[in-house]
């Protein structure tokens, strides 16, 4: 579990976030809302170590950040940026290195690692790509060989900023799906997300940014209620009840 206590960070000259305070909690789909520029990136990349904090704590199951080395950090704790090289190496190989943090140097792979490489393969509807060179591969493919490789590494927490980019719509609700199969295995997945709808439709709670500051955090129904989210995003919603629970589209 990560706890977020008066968090500020940024970059030299340029602070981002001022006083957030929040949870990642296991068992849920948190999903970061906000407008461009807002930090939301920034919040995931300092919630893992990648960014060093100006202030406050980050606890990651309870000891601060700094006194875990990257390894132990990326044993619990898997990132997915919002964008990736593309080398020129099979996707198997690619979801290999989510296995990185369990190995010592030089690098032998066990038989474990391959085993976890086709089961997060086989989970994002991907297996049969393990072959397949990156580049030749489409960018929701490649997307999907991403994801892959953060579920190879077999985390406790997923942090995901903008996993939905380059994917049709029936993808879309594939890796949607898959975060909320994650956070009923007991994972903590945070997802940085711009599709207001597809978010509400699948988070169990949202964090609403603004200008590095957080404007609210709740259930959907809490943020659309309050009116914040509206005002923030500069959108009007609404939402219908469906047999499948609720369904929130633009206005």
């Amino acid at each position: 579990m990560i706890e977020l206590k008066n968090l500020q960070a940024g970059y030299p000259g340029r602070p981002v976030l001022e006083g957030i305070d929040l949870d990642f909690r296991p068992g849920e789909v948190l999903v970061v809302l906000g407008p461009n520029g807002c930090g939301k990136s920034t919040l995931l990349r300092a919630s893992n170590g990648l960014l060093a904090k100006t202030e406050g704590e980050i606890l990651l199951d309870g000891l601060p950040v700094e006194r875990l080395s990257a390894k132990d950090i990326a044993q619990k704790t898997a990132y997915l940026p919002q964008s990736r090289s593309v080398p020129n190496i099979t996707a198997g190989r690619m979801v290999l290195h989510g296995r990185f943090p369990y190995l010592n140097y030089p690098r032998r792979y066990r038989r474990e690692d391959h085993e976890m490489v086709e089961r997060a393969l086989a989970w994002v509807g991907a297996g049969e790509l393990t072959s397949r060179m990156l580049p030749q591969l489409s960018g929701g493919q490649r997307q999907k060989v991403y994801l892959a490789m953060a579920l190879a590494q077999n985390t406790q927490t997923i942090l995901m900023d903008e996993p939905t980019t380059y994917l049709d719509v029936s993808c879309q609700l594939e890796v949607m799906a898959l975060a909320r199969r994650l956070a009923e295995e007991g994972r903590a997945v945070v997802m940085v997300l711009h599709d207001l709808t597809l978010a509400l439709r699948y988070a169990h709670r949202a964090a609403l940014l603004s200008g590095g500051r957080l404007c609210r955090v709740g259930s959907p129904e809490e943020l659309l209620a309050g009116g914040e989210l509206e005002r923030v995003m500069g959108v009007r919603l609404g939402r219908a009840e469906t047999e499948e629970g609720w369904r929130y589209f633009y206005r």
